[in-house]
């Protein structure tokens, strides 16, 4: 057991460290009178129309989901590092594995466990935990190596059957620190190795093949469930007429680039 901890702390560090080291050789860009902005462009913002509105809110970073992208540029691994850590707290998190344990609670699930407060108490420190697992092997270790990105990009465009299909589709096509599509395969190692490590505080009965296969599935049908939220998130915010007073969100620093004809720029 002391060994798995040094060899993570160990792995946390090499990244860590390799990261700090591309940042120093990166050339710092030289800095550029602003432009001042046309009258047009100025007149423009008066009559915002809904698409902009959205855009507006995805330039801000979520507190309830921090992996929704506000800029289009990649992560370092240490800001992976950060996303983990944001996302195993995120009200998200807490509020799926509340729901979860009280959904397993009801069905008397994980029986040893028992019922009561101690119980439930048991089921939703368990789950907690293995949410926690999954992103710092899918967010963090496999992203880093494997040079992921391990944000929720929304696509903004086609019907809702699109959307709903590209957002489940996310399972196993993600976006790469390149920018191009990539086999998402953080988000597919990392709930297994999450399932495997949480064999180690489970209850016997669950500690079998079938049984961590069985919840990996079931922790990747909540995946597609909580992508298809994420792709509705700031459409929610801008039917709400909320997009300039959303809690926990900031305008994205990174100036707009030219969006192609029915698109975004923060779509992969």
């Amino acid at each position: 057991m002391h060994r798995g901890c040094w060899a993570l702390s160990l792995g946390v560090l090499l990244l860590l460290s390799a990261d700090a080291a591309a940042a120093q050789q990166e050339p710092k860009p030289k800095d550029l009178p602003v432009a001042p902005a046309p009258r047009q462009e100025q007149a423009a913002h008066k009559h915002e129309n809904p698409l902009r509105t959205t855009i507006e809110v995805l330039g801000r970073r979520s507190i309830f989901f921090p992996d929704l992208a506000a800029s289009p540029g990649p992560l370092r691994s240490r800001q992976k590092l950060e996303l983990f850590a944001g996302k195993s707290i995120a009200p998200s998190r807490f509020l799926s594995s509340a729901a979860g344990a009280g959904i397993h609670q009801a069905l008397d699930s994980l029986p040893e466990y028992g019922q009561g407060m101690s119980g439930y108490g048991k089921r939703l420190g368990s789950s907690m935990a293995t949410g926690a697992s999954t992103e710092f092997f899918g967010t963090f270790v496999f992203a880093s190596l494997m040079r992921r990105d391990p944000r929720y990009f929304v696509s903004l465009r086609g019907s809702p059957w699109h959307r709903i299909g590209y957002s489940v589709s996310r399972l196993v096509v993600t976006r790469t620190d390149a920018g191009s599509k990539g086999i998402n395969w953080p988000g597919i190692l990392g709930p297994v190795l999450a399932e495997s490590l949480a064999n180690s505080y489970l209850p016997v009965s669950q500690q079998t093949a079938g049984q961590t296969f069985r919840r990996y599935g079931v922790r990747l049908g909540f995946t597609a469930g909580s992508n298809i939220v994420k792709e509705y998130w700031p459409t929610i915010f801008r039917n709400l007429r909320i997009a300039k007073i959303a809690p926990g969100l900031r305008p994205d620093p990174a100036p707009p680039g030219p969006r192609p004809p029915g698109g975004s720029r923060f779509s992969p």
